[in-house]
């Protein structure tokens, strides 16, 4: 039987389109025209607009339109243990299941905890993350419920963190049900530690899984909407606040950019520059990141997906090697895949190859879980045959087939 990853771009598309949907009704789902869908399932080039604009009509992720994942998220052993554990974790503590053993614990252990699994989703460690999420949730839990008034907040601000962490792994991997009640656990934890700016970061990361889910105006109502709630004025200078703020900004300009409205994405860019000036380095707070830095790498990314090449590329010139060391290596990857997208688009694909294939040797396991190096693969097309078939491989994406030649399965890939 065939497995999804050996079916060509344009067959997933089909068959992710289904019989109930014409090629006709697709593009004016997408507002693309027919002759665009048709080149599409006829396994041409896409462009990343069109692809984007086909996986949200199709309410997919990318990464299945291009066969990195299976339409139901084909994930190897130790991320399907992950995942299980992690859910199981969530679903346990948010019944009030726990151990008959279970007591409360320090409060510094729970700080120390949190910490260290917000690290570990940083840094693209799943497998460890996994393993003390579980003990996490059900410590902060048990403690909170152990605590009265003022003392259980602190307590119930790690619960949150938990849950989001949780639900941040989940939309990553996938898993959108999980991704969608953890969140919510988040948020209600957040809101009973009657804590403004922590809801306001879970917000963030509920934008995200409505982003990742192709609920682009839910997505942008929910971070605009946050963002609107914690805005500074000018005479404030608290950093968390800028940080946080800063963050939500940042999933406003993405979405906006996926919602092809160039003239807010702008707006959200300058305001986004302000900010980071504002902060002066970066922050890290409630596992929000921001600052100047980030600031610039995110906007790299945000003009490739407009179909701004040309000035991503500038902006690239400006990002120095020590601007990148106070960045997470997950923002840090991200950045690098940016770049190679922007190169891959203005025709230096020798250029892109190597910077993805500096990414997918460094961070191998979180790079099996982004879709943009199929994205990149497929923007190359045969300009480079036998370093695509390799850098495929790391991937486990088919580079687009030869002319005459069938799209490569486990039996036939060198």
């Amino acid at each position: 039987m065939a497995q999804w990853s050996d079916y060509s771009t344009g067959e997933r598309i089909k068959i992710l389109r289904g019989k109930h949907i014409s090629q006709q009704q697709l593009a004016n789902k997408t507002g693309l025209s027919l002759p665009t869908i048709r080149a599409a399932e006829q396994n041409r080039r896409i462009s990343l607009p069109t692809l984007l604009k086909i996986a949200n009509a199709l309410s997919v992720d990318t990464s299945v339109v291009l066969g990195q994942q299976a339409p139901r998220r084909s994930m190897e052993p130790d991320d399907r243990t992950t995942l299980r554990y992690i859910s199981s974790s969530v679903h346990d503590t948010a019944a009030g299941f726990f151990p008959s053993d279970a007591e409360p614990v320090p409060v510094g252990d729970l700080s120390r905890a949190t910490d260290k699994a917000w690290s570990l989703y940083w840094s693209g460690d799943y497998q460890e993350l996994g393993a003390i999420l579980g003990p996490l949730l059900r410590d902060a839990a048990v403690t909170a419920q152990s605590l009265d008034g003022d003392a259980a907040h602190s307590v119930l601000g790690f619960l949150s963190d938990g849950y989001q962490i949780a639900a941040c792994v989940a939309n990553l991997f996938g898993a959108r049900d999980l991704a969608y009640s953890s969140i919510g656990h988040s948020r209600s934890a957040a809101l009973a530690a009657g804590d403004p700016l922590r809801t306001a970061r879970v917000d963030s990361a509920r934008s995200w899984v409505y982003l990742r889910d192709g609920r682009l105006q839910r997505s942008m109502e929910v971070a605009e909407a946050a963002a609107g709630e914690i805005e500074p004025r000018y005479s404030d200078q608290s950093a968390e606040q800028l940080t946080v703020y800063g963050n939500l900004l940042n999933h406003c300009a993405v979405t906006a950019a996926r919602l092809e409205d160039e003239s807010r994405t702008g707006d959200f860019l300058s305001r986004l520059h302000a900010v980071g000036a504002r902060l002066g380095h970066e922050r890290d707070f409630h596992g929000a990141r921001f600052g100047p830095h980030t600031a610039t790498t995110q906007a790299v990314g945000i003009n490739v997906t407009i179909g701004k090449p040309g000035k991503a590329l500038k902006l690239i010139e400006s990002v120095k090697p020590a601007h990148l060391t106070g960045l997470a290596d997950a923002a840090r990857n991200r950045y690098q895949l940016d770049v190679a997208m922007a190169q891959a688009d203005a025709k230096l694909y020798d250029a892109a190859l190597d910077t993805l294939e500096g990414v997918l040797h460094h961070s191998p396991q979180w790079s099996r879980h982004q879709a943009l190096p199929a994205v990149i693969v497929q923007k190359i097309g045969n300009a480079s045959t036998a370093r695509l078939r390799r850098v495929s491989e790391l991937i486990g994406v088919p580079a687009i087939p030869l002319d005459g030649y069938a799209p490569a399965t486990v039996k036939t890939a060198l």
